[in-house]
This record gives C-alpha cells, structure tokens and sequence, in this order.
C-alpha cells in the first residue's frame, strides 16, 4: 500500500486511489490543484523524490506528472521542474470571520473596555521577547506552577509596590488569562467555602456577575451616590463584595477615603473579604494617584489586574495578589499546571517590566488618552453644550449624561451614524434601586488615531439638543 503523505518541503495529503496507481495518483493531484490545495506556480518534488515518499515506482510518478502536464493542470520546462499550472482557481465563498466586521458593522466605535490597539508597542514587545527567550531556562517551556512564571510574579511584585502600593510576595500571586479568568477562580473557592452571595455596585459588568453567579454566588448590589459604592450597606449578611474602588466602572469616580477607610473596618471585623478589580488604575490624568485598597489590608483584600489596558487584551494576561489564607485554595483550583496562560508571554513580560519599557510605555499611553479625552470634553463643550461630561479624571471612558428620557434616542442616533456606544442603563445591576440617569457611556480609547475625528464627528450628530 502506498503511504498517503508525502512531504516536500511543505505537508500534502495524497490518497491515490482507483483501479491502479498511476490513476489514483493522477486523479489525487489534479484534485489538489483543482481545490487548490497546491497552488498555481507550486514546484512539485522531482519524480524520484515524490516516489520514494509514496513508496511507490518512479515511472509510475513519472506517467502521472506526463498525464497532468498534457491536461494543463503542470508545466515542465527544463531547468525549472514540474510546477502547478498558472490558471484560475475557484476560491471557496467566505462568511464573515468570527468576531470580524459585516457589511453593517459601525464604521467607528465608542464601546468601553478597549485601548488603542494601534498604539501596542510592537517593537519593544519584540526586543523583550527575544531578550526573554534568550536567557530563559529550557524548564521555562514544561507546563510548570499553576501560579504562573516566578519571573513575571517577581517583576509584579516590585511593580505593584512601586506604582500602585501593593504589598505582596510573588509567592502570593497567580497569573490568570484576564479579570474574567481571576473571577471564574475565585467564584469556585468562595463557592466551595460556603458562600452563598457575594455584594456588588449598582453599575459594572453584567459579565463578571454571570461569571459569579455561574459559580453559584448570588450577586446583591449595593447604593451608589456622589461618594462613590455605599460600603455602609455592607452587614454581616454578606461576606465579600467587588469593587472598583480606583475608578468605578462605568460611572467613573473614586471611592472616597472616608468609604476606602469604612469597607476595609467591615472586612477586618467581619472577617470578610473585598475583591479589588483596579480597574483604569494607570491611567490618571488631573488628579492624585489613588493607592490600591490591597495596601490597607493585604489580608482581607484580593487584588484583580490585567495588561488589557495598559497593553492588549490579545495578550489575556491578569493577575491575582491573594491574602496567605486563600492563595492555596486558588492554587488549587486553577490546577495541577499552568494550562491557560502562554509561557512566552509571561517572560515577555517580565522582562518589559523589568527592563523599564513598560513603565515608559504607560507613561506614553497616558499622554496619549489624556490628549484624547482633553479633544472630547472640548469638542462637546463647543458643539454639545447641553451635555455634561463626567468621570473625565481618569481612565478610558467618559459618562455623557443625557437630557431625561433621551438615551435609547443617542442610541438609535448613534447607529443611524455608524457609531456604536453603549447606554449607561446596559451596565446597570437588573436589582439595582439606585436612581436611573440616561447618559451614554464613551470609550475614547479604541479608534485608531486616524479615525478619532471622525468618530467624535459622529459622537457630536448624534446626541440630543
């Protein structure tokens, strides 16, 4: 039996089949070219190779490439070998690629929870990722500790300490593929604790709450007023919350001292736990940095980050900083081994914290968001008046509160402008009894710069008089 693969340089699955070989062959390579599988100008191996790889005689091969080149489906030429014909070949039609843009897609988009991705540093990406694998042990490529590579928890330790007064040790983090990774983690362990709700704020992510109750959390939200989450809510009936204490997602402020102070009181004498996403902590602009709430309490407090911003979600590259008394059990429920995250990623990273390219890379970044929202506020100021813009002092979105009643109108107008934007009232808690604002919540950070004005344009048309 001859063997169905022959390798040439390039992988190609043969199966000559038929009454002999020499019709099998024939009729297996004009299938490849006909579907294309070989392409047009493809050299094909000389017929002795080609043989020898089938297992099969020479002049057999020989016969067959005689019969295609008399069919026009190869040219031989001396010097040049037997190529694949140049002729048309049907390309199969295509749907639409998963995640890609329709024919109907908004031309700009204003959604949250996105950076620039054209702004990624690819060239000090790459400097650190061969610097990286360079000097990486050859036990770095094994599955290795479920916590992660102890290069990227070193280098975040020093970093968080250092820029967002964190107080851990690298054998207190966990490496998770993003928030949504870190909170499906900790769902399990409170879960498996006993927990049967877990507090949240009346506005965030619908998808983080699915995730907690998928785990069989019950989410309870909590009030929210000008002082940011109502932490004095908190009793004794819930034993842990999530919050996004740097910069409130989606409303946009700070959790005021006086409340950062009162939540961590609550989890000391409830024994309770607060899990801290820090959420656009980075990216300040015209106000003082905002410590993270773990460095109150390390104990009481977990902290949830992540390269999407600062970086790119593509990446899918977060971290856990656990008090001692939960980081074995999170261990543990992320596994034996490090399965979901990519170990050449974490020592790229590493090494672009290290190294100082990461630190300089937010510092450009910042300039470049604050210049984005300083031409929002002002572009509204001149053209939309009548609109307030808040949340502006950090961060990547803005929150446009709207004349009452007004919001699903923005929105149908946005569409009809081929802008796409999300309402505030999408991010509110379906249990929430807080008041109902109508605005409109604006990512300024996902278009790429040559489509920032055209976006704001749009923005501009769209909201109400």
């Amino acid at each position: 039996m001859p063997k169905p693969w022959a390798t040439w340089g390039v992988d190609l699955h043969l199966e000559p089949a038929g009454p002999g070989l020499r019709r099998g062959l024939t009729d297996a390579l004009r299938e490849a070219v006909r579907t294309g599988r070989l392409a047009p100008g493809t050299r094909l191996p000389s017929s002795r190779a080609l043989a020898a790889d089938l297992g099969i005689a020479r002049n057999t091969v020989a016969e067959a490439f005689a019969d295609l080149v008399a069919e026009g489906w190869l040219t031989a030429r001396q010097g040049s070998g037997t190529r694949v014909a140049e002729r048309p070949v049907p390309v199969p039609a295509a749907g639409p690629a998963p995640g890609g843009r329709t024919p109907s897609s908004p031309v700009y988009d204003l959604v949250p929870g996105t950076p620039d991705l054209s702004a990624f540093p690819r060239t000090a990406w790459l400097k650190a990722s061969r610097r990286a694998l360079a000097v990486a042990p050859y036990d770095a490529l094994g599955y290795g500790d479920p916590r992660g590579r102890v290069e990227l928890r070193t280098a975040l330790a020093g970093y968080l300490a250092r820029a967002r007064g964190v107080r851990t040790h690298p054998d207190s983090i966990v490496i998770c593929s993003g928030i949504a990774h870190g909170l499906m983690l900790l769902g399990r362990v409170l879960r498996k604790r006993g927990l049967g709700s877990l507090a949240v704020e009346s506005y965030g992510l619908d998808t983080h709450w699915r995730l907690l109750e998928r785990a069989g959390l019950r989410t309870v939200p909590l009030g929210l007023d000008g002082l940011g989450t109502r932490t004095e809510e908190l009793g004794t009936r819930e034993r842990a919350v999530l919050l996004t204490p740097a910069h409130q997602f989606p409303i946009g402020g700070a959790l005021h001292p006086d409340r950062r102070a009162a939540v961590v009181d609550w989890a000391r004498q409830s024994d309770g736990l607060i899990i801290e996403d820090d959420y656009d902590g980075e990216f300040r602009y015209d106000r003082r940095p905002v410590g993270a709430l773990q460095g109150l309490d390390p104990d009481h407090v977990v902290y949830l980050g992540t390269a999407s911003k600062s970086l790119a979600p593509g990446l899918r590259l977060g971290w856990l900083v656990l008090p001692p008394s939960l980081a074995a059990e999170v261990v543990a429920a992320k596994g034996g081994v490090d399965w979901s995250c990519g170990v050449l990623d974490q020592l790229t990273l590493a090494e672009f914290i290290t190294s100082g390219a990461y630190d300089r890379h937010v510092r450009s970044a910042r300039l470049h968001y604050r210049r984005r929202r300083d031409a929002l506020v002002a572009e509204l100021a001149r053209r939309a008046p009548q609109v307030h813009a808040t949340g502006i002092a950090a961060g990547l979105h803005v929150v446009l509160r709207l004349p009452p009643g007004t919001e699903q109108a923005a929105l149908r107008a946005a569409a009809w402008q081929g802008l796409a934007v999300h309402g505030l009232h999408r991010y509110r808690h379906p249990e929430a009894t807080a008041e109902r604002p109508d605005a409109l919540v604006v990512g300024y950070g996902t278009p790429p710069d040559h489509a920032w004005s055209g976006a704001l344009d749009a923005l501009c048309a769209a909201l109400p008089e």
